[in-house]
């Protein structure tokens, strides 16, 4: 891949774009894919979604530019809780995903398109069997709900549960999650509240949510999210973006440095990918994963190649991010 010249300025001597499938639909993406970029301090990811203009994406390349150029924060701690992750699938499976990693917390994705709430219910049931009485669950609806259906489901699936460790996004409005968080009896967590928005701290200077989801390339950087974090005075959950291991050890690098950690973080995403680009993939274990930096392995960048026309788009979203970081 061509690098643009003010990468280069930077340190930026190798960009590769890759692409791989998923195990499943999350989100509704089948296949993940980016760009990693080697600095002076090693890889980074960039790996905007791909209905992400050009305006919103430049945060994504300013989090891999400070992440390659410079070394990361000092951490407070050397591995990280994290959770099992469980798509929209059936409750069978979503009780096998419930374990992977041996995680203790599980997030459970809820409201996909097409989906129903009695699914989402069956889902939950299902995860607090696998889990047992003491497993944490928070559920997913990535603001998908109005006000009225979050205020009804969120009841039913807190008992599904046995008991939500929080909601994530119910509602896409940060008046609705103030108003809903009012009503209910549930703690409310913040996502596209926060990455999405012009202003992060919003949310937090609404009262609309309990807890702040946190990732590190929507935000621009892990030392962004550690000032954000900082200012805002909530509980920081670090999430992936479905990110490559490379992506991953961002995120763990700011869960490291947070001057206090409460709950699992989101990082435990590999497992949703069919390969890595890495020989040893950042897969849970205990429920935890190590705090590190690892190097992808070539053999790995070339099997997981981006086809030529992938590239060439991933090529042009470079470019046209670089300009706008240069304005």
């Amino acid at each position: 891949m061509q690098i643009p010249g003010s990468l280069r300025d930077l340190g930026i001597d190798r960009a590769h774009a890759w692409a791989i499938p998923m195990t499943t639909r999350f989100r509704r993406i089948e296949v993940r894919d980016g760009v990693l970029l080697h600095g002076p301090a090693g890889w980074a990811e960039f790996s905007p979604f791909h209905d992400y203009e050009a305006e919103e994406s430049a945060a994504w390349l300013a989090a891999a530019l400070e992440d390659a150029t410079t070394e990361r924060p000092q951490p407070q701690r050397t591995a990280i809780p994290v959770n099992a992750t469980v798509p929209a699938v059936g409750p069978a499976l979503a009780g096998r995903l419930a374990r992977v990693g041996g995680a203790s917390t599980a997030k459970v994705k809820v409201a996909d398109p097409g989906g129903s709430l009695a699914e989402d219910l069956d889902r939950v049931a299902a995860v607090r069997e696998a889990l047992g009485p003491t497993g944490r669950i928070r559920v997913d609806a990535n603001a998908a709900w109005t006000f009225d259906e979050a205020r009804r489901a969120l009841p039913q699936l807190d008992r599904a549960a046995g008991g939500l460790e929080y909601a994530e996004q119910p509602c896409a409005d940060i008046p609705d999650l103030a108003a809903l968080r009012r009503a209910l009896d549930i703690p409310i967590a913040a996502d596209e509240s926060v990455r999405r928005a012009e202003d992060p701290l919003r949310v937090a200077r609404a009262e609309a949510a309990d807890v702040l989801v946190m990732k590190v390339q929507p935000l621009g950087g892990i030392r962004r999210c550690l000032n954000l974090a900082a200012q805002a005075g909530l509980p920081v959950v670090v999430s992936s973006a479905i990110d490559s291991s490379i992506g991953l050890s961002a995120g763990l690098a700011l869960a490291a440095a947070l001057p206090q950690l409460e709950h699992a973080c989101g990082l435990g995403t590999a497992s949703l990918l069919t390969g890595d680009l890495t020989a040893q993939p950042l897969f849970a274990r205990g429920g935890e994963l190590p705090v590190g930096r690892p190097n992808p392995d070539e053999d790995l960048l070339t099997r997981h190649a981006a086809p030529p026309a992938l590239a060439e788009a991933w090529e042009q979203r470079l470019a046209a991010c670089a300009q706008v970081l240069a304005r």
